[in-house]
This record gives C-alpha cells, structure tokens and sequence, in this order.
C-alpha cells in the first residue's frame, strides 16, 4: 500500500512540476534563440517565478462561458485534455523500476491515452458555439486522422525490434545501434508527436490570423490555463516517449542507479529541441500539412517497419 501511494504521489509531483518547468524553459529558451531577453523581473532571478505569475493571473480572472456554448461540454473539454497526459506519465519509466505503473502493454497504453487527449480540443471546438472554435476543432480532427497513422507506425517498429509492448522492456532492449537502425522512425515519431501536440509549425487549429486561436477562443481564466498545462504535459510525454523508444532511456555511462538522471537529461534534451523547432519554422499551410503526412511520414514509417521485420526475422 506504501509503495502505491508513493508511486502515485510520485506521478503527481512530476505531472504538477515537469510541465512547469518546460514552460519557463520555452520562455527562456525562445528569449536567448532570438536575442530578447525575455521574461526577468518575476521571483527576480532571470524571471523565475513568471509562470506561478502568470498561474496566479489565471485564477483572478472570471471563466465565462458563452451564451451559445453547450455548457456541459465546453466545461469538460479542459479536463478532457489534460488527464490523459497524466495516464501517460504514469507509464513512461525513469529508471529500472520507477515507474509510476510498469504495464506489459504500456507503449499500447500510452499511445491510446494521448489520442484521447486530442479530444478536448475537439469537443472545445464543438461546444463552444463559435464559428471560429469549430473550424479549429475540425483543423484538430483533420490532423490527427493524417499524423496518428504515421505515430503508431514508427513506434510499433520499436516495438517490433524489442520483441515487447512493455516501455521498460523496449528500454532495456534497447542497444546504441538502434541510433542508426530507427533513425528514420524517430524523425517520423518526433514530427508526428509535434502534429498531435499542434505545436508550431503545427499549429494550424490555433492560427491566430485565420481562426483568432482555434478551439480555445471562447476560454478564460482557469479553464484557458489548463489548456496551456496540457499542451507543456504533451510535450514531457512526447519527450519521455521519444527518449524511452528512441534514446534508450536510462542508458547511459554508470551504473542504473544514476539511469534516471540520465533520462531526465534526455527527456530535457528533447524538450529543447520542441522549442528550437518552434522558433525556427515558419507554420504550414492545411495542405502542406496533410501532403506531408500522407505523401513523406506514412510511406517512411512503413518503410521503416518493414525493414525492422525483416531485420528481427534475420538477426534473431
């Protein structure tokens, strides 16, 4: 019973905190990659503080739902949005043994529970009765039809070399030429993974200049805030996924016991790179963004499956 309390307790801090901590390190991280300083004065050193600032600011103001909005929905679509990402988070594993809930189907789970988040954008789009939210929802349906194909694909490859569903098994399977060997699968993964997330250039269901900010136009105070939590949570799944199928999670010099510090290093590294990938990329156009998915990422993730088949069929 400890022990589960633990694990739970142990989830919950990382879920509260990491995505805090990718936040601030967007707001830094974009400041020094085009030359501003960014946010300072809050907490005082290098603006530590601006995101329990801009935390605080959210809870003043009043969440307003829209006279046409269909109430119950437009309230859960934040709820909806967020919770998944703590599902996933559960599952990824830090290390040998911690890990929130080592499942042998975990990377089944994971994937599943993130498409479910996907569907908070929807259903805010849909409930929020406004013209603008509801292209954005559908701009959201449209690509995860064309990049959740694309997703599943590269890392069942993974799956299929490791000979496991299990995360913590996929981890210590995992051996550096896999660098090479699934190279293609982790641009396919990581671009996929930014599409789901409709990160920049990603972005289109919150094109400001087409759609005001697609599915969360109607939301304000608390409610818009969890929206943003959910968005820096996908990113620490995303990057905790990526590290564990990809990166070989706690591998690295030294023993296991220090294996965590080295997928929090890789999980940071990746991260890095989700905010260099947004300041350096202009958006896409809808069908830039389609054309890409169904003409380059789909054919490459097949690719790179089969190649693993007959690579497992060969070599085992």
């Amino acid at each position: 019973m400890l022990e589960f309390v633990v694990r739970v307790v142990g989830v919950l801090v990382a879920f509260l905190v990491a995505p805090l901590l990718v936040g601030q390190a967007e707001h830094k991280v974009m400041a020094h990659m085009q030359s501003r300083l960014g946010p300072m004065y809050a907490g005082a050193f290098h603006g530590w503080a601006q995101l329990v600032a801009d935390g605080v600011k959210f809870v003043q103001k009043e969440s307003v739902v829209p006279a046409a909005a269909d109430r119950r929905v437009f309230e859960w679509a934040p709820i909806v949005a967020i919770l998944p990402y703590l599902a996933a988070l559960a599952a990824i594993p830090l290390a040998p043994g911690i890990v929130g809930a080592d499942l042998d189907s975990g990377l089944f789970f994971v994937l599943a529970v993130m498409s479910i988040g996907v569907l908070g954008s929807l259903m805010a789009g849909w409930g929020s009765g406004n013209k603008y939210s509801l292209l954005g929802g559908l701009r959201v349906a449209a690509q995860l039809m064309s990049y959740e194909l694309p997703f599943v694909l590269s890392a069942a490859s993974v799956a299929v070399a490791a000979g496991s569903l299990s995360l913590s098994g996929i981890a210590t399977a995992w051996n550096p030429w896999w660098l090479l060997w699934q190279l293609p699968g982790l641009v396919v993964f990581f671009i996929a993974g930014l599409a789901e997330l409709q990160r920049p250039p990603f972005d289109m269901p919150v094109a400001d200049s087409e759609v005001i900010f697609g599915p969360y136009t109607e939301y304000t105070g608390l409610r818009f805030a969890m929206f943003l939590l959910a968005e820096y949570a996908g990113i620490v799944v995303l990057a905790g996924l990526t590290t564990v199928l990809f990166l070989g999670g706690w591998s690295g010099p030294g023993p296991d016991s220090i294996g965590w510090i080295w997928t929090i290093l890789k999980v940071a590294l990746v991260s890095v790179v989700v905010i260099w990938v947004r300041v350096s990329f202009p958006r896409m156009r809808a069908d830039q963004l389609q054309k890409l998915a169904w003409q380059a990422l789909v054919p490459i993730a097949l690719l790179q499956l089969a190649i693993t088949g007959v690579g497992v069929t060969l070599f085992n």
